[in-house]
């Protein structure tokens, strides 16, 4: 054990902004994260205890007690439950003999619950032992947990049937299928690896930023800020190293274009990166790639070796002199709120992955305090086109004031989930009818974060200055209880995913979920229904959007399905109102005392 330790440290060189890898591979060796294991990886990095310990606390899938020698992490978010999670759970728990939250007695196998893993087009789905299985059923779930009980090896559980495109590539052989359902002509267009790089090293770094704006493309993670003015901001910031960033880590349920995108086409991601750098004057990059698409790593090292075999990579870039850039993969642990880009840095740096209060911004001092770029994975994609094909050729797509395409990940309720690159200004109805969707109650636009809006807004377009989206479309069929099946669930993911850090965040994501069941179940009242409101805007107080978006399924629904809420609520005031049950308040009391009675 202590052996373990001091191997992957060494790997490291001891450098504690190394903790996350560092961490995550002791646990792969040993299986979990011990209070021995902890103080030496303390004094090994010669770092407080304590500062080991937050980092482990803070990420879901690290852990301090063993989980099994099999590990199930079953998706829990509310597309899962769509497509028959409950039953597929049960079946684990009665092939394992174990309930979920737990570990059978003879520690082979453990059953935990997870937030949405990026496969929300074939769920259910689950991560065991870092290998995804996706279209889950029941009988799949007996055979998987038969297979563990013979001592096979995942692999071998796995079988020898791999998705489409590069998912069938000797490094990856996942069974996760791309489903790319339309190919647009920026991110999925035919490309040659390469071409965007040759392109770049004719021209000085001002010519390219200036470039970039002149394009108007903005920053496709959600937030939509203008790349080429974030990039003009980070070269004129003081420095003698900076850094560029590429957020891949897309936690938001209902997400899933960054996975394909980096599966299909990574040379075109690690050639935006590099041309950002040297656009900015950074010779170092880093990909931010969340611990659920871990079984990419293999497959995307090599393609980072080969470009630096091809010169794309390195020093002296195609030939450029004082071209030097290389990338490096950071992968995450299991935290939604890492998303931001704040918070991805500090946790990027083997910290908790908490935001920062901002001034200043990571452009003037973001990783190692050092200026940095961070952008997602399909706007450096779409600089990349820029470069090839010019600013011209790019603003005659999309809208007036959204150029491009954009790339959406659809799931639920519809015929044809997967991936889509539009151009800019589709409406959500041109959606619908290309996802063969029907019977329609609500679309949820960018997420839980996003807008949940009902038919009569189907109309409104995809676009910046309209309905903006980070790429996310959820498809609600009438069947579905919206507040019971998709507005609590995501309620609970923003309580569970809170960083805990701002108070409003803390608590009113807690107490919106309590209040929340309250209306569901027939007890709540029209001032349940005004709190969420008058809280709503006291979340805006929050450092990041994860805080200041959490109350938007609540908010969002009250706004877009009144009816809903009237057909539920009791009353005007709760004075009345039998919304305290003494039985159930007591309830944990009541076991906990049981046998002392």
């Amino acid at each position: 054990m202590g052996n373990t330790v001091s191997n992957v440290i060494k790997k490291y060189n001891g450098d504690e902004t190394r903790l996350m890898d560092i961490l995550m591979d002791i646990q792969s060796e040993l299986g979990y994260l011990s209070d021995w294991t902890i103080e030496q990886i303390a004094k090994a990095l010669d770092v407080p205890k304590v500062s080991v310990e937050q980092t482990v606390s803070f990420y879901h899938f690290f852990t301090k007690e063993p989980r099994g020698k099999y590990t199930i992490y079953l998706n829990n978010g509310a597309l899962a439950f769509f497509h028959g999670r409950d039953e597929v759970a049960q079946a684990f728990e009665e092939a394992a003999g174990c309930k979920f939250g737990s570990v059978t007695k003879d520690g082979l196998i453990g059953l935990f619950d997870t937030a949405c893993i990026g496969m929300s087009d074939q769920e259910p789905a689950a991560i065991i032992n870092e290998e995804v299985f996706t279209c889950l059923s029941p009988e799949k779930a007996m055979a998987i947990i038969a297979g563990m009980r013979a001592g096979k090896t995942v692999d071998e559980i796995k079988g020898a049937k791999f998705g489409d495109g590069q998912n069938s590539n000797p490094l990856i052989q996942s069974m996760v299928n791309n489903n790319i359902m339309k190919r647009g002509e920026v991110v999925f267009a035919d490309y040659k690896p390469g071409s965007g790089i040759k392109k770049a090293v004719g021209m000085s770094s001002n010519e390219i930023i200036q470039l970039v704006k002149s394009s108007y493309v903005r920053g496709r993670g959600g937030a939509g800020f203008p790349t080429g003015m974030k990039w003009e901001v980070a070269k004129k910031a003081h420095g003698d190293v900076k850094y560029i960033f590429c957020n891949a880590d897309e936690g938001e349920p209902g997400t899933f274009k960054d996975r394909v995108i980096l599966t299909e086409f990574p040379y075109l991601v690690f050639e935006g990166m590099a041309v950002a750098g040297y656009a900015v004057g950074a010779k170092y990059g880093i990909l931010y790639l969340r611990n659920e698409y871990r079984y990419l790593r293999k497959y995307l090292e090599n393609i980072l070796e080969q470009m630096r075999d091809e010169n794309l990579l390195g020093t002296f870039i195609g030939g450029k002199q004082g071209f030097n850039f290389d990338i490096k993969i950071q992968f995450g642990a299991g935290a939604y709120v890492c998303g931001e880009e704040s918070a991805l840095i500090e946790s990027a740096e083997g910290k908790r992955g908490e935001p920062r209060d901002r001034p200043p911004f990571p452009v003037e001092k973001g990783y190692l305090q050092k200026p940095t770029v961070v952008n997602n994975v399909e706007t450096l994609c779409s600089v990349v086109r820029i470069l090839i094909n010019g600013s011209e050729w790019y603003n005659k797509l999309g809208t007036k004031e959204s150029k491009g395409t954009k790339v959406i990940s659809v799931s639920g309720d519809c015929a044809k989930p997967g991936i889509y690159e539009i151009e800019w200004g589709f409406t959500v109805n041109d959606i619908l009818k290309m996802v063969e969707a029907s019977d329609t109650q609500a679309v949820q636009v960018g997420g839980p974060s996003g807008s949940c809006i009902a038919p009569n807004e189907f109309p409104r377009e995809l676009s910046y200055e309209d309905l903006a989206t980070g790429g996310s479309l959820i498809i609600i069929g009438r069947k579905r209880d919206l507040l019971k099946d998709v507005v609590l669930n995501f309620t609970e993911f923003f309580r569970d995913e809170s960083c805990g850090s701002c108070v409003p965040c803390r608590a009113l994501s807690g107490m919106s979920k309590v209040i929340l069941e309250r209306i569901i179940e027939g007890r709540g009242t029209e001032k349940d229904v005004a709190s969420f409101n008058k809280w709503h805007s006291i979340m805006r107080k929050n450092r990041c959007g994860l805080g200041q978006t959490a109350l938007n399924p609540i908010v969002t629904t009250i706004k877009n399905f009144p009816e809903i809420y009237k057909n539920k609520i009791k009353g005007k005031d709760d004075r009345f109102c039998p919304s305290f049950d003494l039985e159930k308040a007591v309830a944990d009391y009541d076991a906990a005392t049981a046998e002392a009675r």
